[in-house]
């Protein structure tokens, strides 16, 4: 049975210029770590122990085992 921690999930930019930002856990949250993607880039991103959240800013689809997610102002 995967745990939390084994959960991934994966961004594609959409755009030139997609930023990424992993959120830590604890009482107070920090950006520690940031990505910068171009149109067409792909990211498999994991939750950890140190990471709870994730921000994703402009144009991407986030596939999750949840579905998938469209950031930014995507066209239908």
């Amino acid at each position: 049975m995967a745990g939390d921690n084994e959960k991934y999930i994966v961004i594609k930019a959409m755009e030139n210029g997609v930023h990424i930002s992993g959120l830590t856990r604890g009482r107070d949250t920090k950006f520690h770590h940031t990505e910068k993607l171009d149109g067409g880039d792909v990211v498999i991103a994991q939750f950890t122990e140190q990471t709870s959240a994730m921000k994703i800013k402009g144009k991407a689809l986030i596939y999750t085992e949840h579905g998938i997610i469209k950031a930014g102002t995507l066209d239908e």
